[in-house]
């Protein structure tokens, strides 16, 4: 039996003949190393970019599973079998997934997005949707904040993405702002180096941008003053609190009056008014 004889003769699968599956065994190999040079090719270039590493990853790991589907239809087609219908039957049953993941899909969309943006990163203390804490994990699907009262908050990527979202730290320094009011009777110079004071005696305040203490507005009853100062994005709650407790004790030493709402209840003997 010649060599055309047997690979025209079936395998006994189908019309399938053994020059047919000889094809596909050959197209096979060929599929096989033309994948494995564009995944080292692709990943190379993926290295030379500035793209996270978790996106390099996701992004190869796609390409290369685009790449083996295309050589199963190479294949399929190879073997003789109409390709047409299985296309058809994948185009539908992508679309089934893509609607039925619909959320998870826009969740990994957004994940791609902060990933390769960088937005923040983990340790940074950000705000979103009215949720605000440190990041403390980036996944595909969703980032894990924990909040400054010890809650462990999951945020879709999709949320974090489509959403306004302010990043604290990412510059390194935050700014203190304490809000407060004295008397009128107390002279603004007078109030404004009982606030000084109070920034000398809290650790961890930046001189570079300087201290300031400002007159805000003049109140009914009393007139505003706003303490700004900076200091490192990790000491920010610390810095906080003390200055809010040093303010209270410099108002005290400086004989400063911290004013606060009076009602003011006049009682009348009714009698006299008769007269």
């Amino acid at each position: 039996m010649s060599f055309s004889d047997l690979a025209s003769k079936t395998t006994g699968i189908g019309k399938i003949t053994w020059g047919d599956l000889l094809s596909a065994v050959l197209t096979a190999l060929v599929c096989l190393l033309v994948i494995r040079i564009a995944a080292r090719l692709l990943r190379r270039m993926l290295e030379k970019s500035k793209l996270d590493a978790r996106v390099q990853k996701y992004l190869a790991s796609g390409v290369k599973l685009l790449l083996y589907l295309i050589a199963a239809v190479i294949i399929i087609d190879q073997l003789g079998v109409d390709s047409r219908s299985l296309i058809a039957l994948l185009s539908v049953g992508s679309l089934g997934l893509t609607l039925a993941a619909e959320d998870i899909l826009g969740n990994m969309a957004g994940g791609l997005v902060i990933l390769s943006s960088r937005p923040f990163a983990i340790g940074d203390f950000i705000e979103s949707g009215g949720t605000s804490g440190t990041v403390e994990e980036i996944t595909l699907n969703h980032t894990k904040l924990v909040t400054p009262d010890g809650l462990v908050v999951m945020i879709p990527n999709k949320a974090l993405s489509d959403s306004k979202m302010t990043n604290y730290t990412v510059l390194g320094r935050r700014r203190v702002a304490w809000k407060l009011s004295a008397s009128y009777d107390a002279p603004t110079e007078t109030v404004r180096g009982a606030c000084l004071q109070a920034l000398s005696r809290t650790p961890d305040v930046l001189t570079d941008p300087a201290p300031a203490v400002y007159l805000t507005e003049y109140g009914s009853s009393a007139i505003s003053y706003t303490v700004y100062c900076w200091c490192a994005a990790e000491r920010y709650w610390d810095v906080y609190f003390t200055l809010g407790e040093q303010l209270r004790g410099a108002f005290a030493d400086a004989g400063v009056e911290m004013t606060y709402d009076h009602l003011n209840v006049h009682l009348t003997d009714a009698r006299s008014e008769k007269r």
